[in-house]
């Protein structure tokens, strides 16, 4: 199902598509839009989601998070993103380096690296390409929901385990998965 999103203007006008700054702009238009977000049905048990009209080509979603759940880490391959919390509050662990996109299962992560931030409600950032992170809902009770926008639209996500330094990677997800 695709909701529409709000109007979108872009900042500048461009060939390559939205830029990251566009994208949270119109992450953070959207979260504080009530009617799009409460369009959103929430699962106590798992996360649910909506794919959203984003701008200039972009792939968006509106994400419903259960208390006491998270994506695990990931990366968005070659896109660039961002997302913005609209209830609730969600806190992102990243990684401070770029890692090498192909010919490793394994990497020792350097001391650090490692990067925490909170994004309460009306809170959001933007990210570039091969940005590792893991989005969390630590709330015992409470739900959060947020937007995402991906740019070009994501042809893959790289799922990690870790463990202390280690990063492991797991497997790798097509759209088929996820659509």
């Amino acid at each position: 199902m695709s909701v529409p999103a709000p109007a979108y203007a872009p900042a500048s006008a461009h060939a390559g598509g939205p830029t990251a700054t566009e994208l949270l702009d119109f992450a953070l238009r959207t979260a504080a839009d009530p009617e799009i977000t409460a369009s959103l049905p929430l699962d106590p048990e798992g996360r649910t989601w909506i794919r959203l009209d984003g701008p200039g080509g972009s792939e968006a979603w509106l994400i419903g998070w259960p208390p006491g759940t998270g994506t695990g880490w990931h990366d968005h391959a070659e896109s660039i993103g961002a997302f913005a919390t609209a209830r609730g509050r969600l806190t992102e662990h990243s990684l401070a380096v770029r890692l090498p996109s192909e010919g490793w299962r394994s990497l020792e992560l350097a001391p650090g690296v490692d990067r925490s931030r909170t994004l309460a409600a009306g809170g959001g950032r933007a990210f570039g390409r091969h940005h590792v992170h893991e989005v969390l809902n630590e709330s015992p009770d409470e739900h959060a929901v947020s937007v995402h926008a991906y740019y070009p639209p994501l042809p893959l996500i790289r799922r990690y385990s870790r463990s202390g330094p280690v990063l492991h990677l797991e497997h790798v997800e097509r759209p088929a998965d996820w659509q």
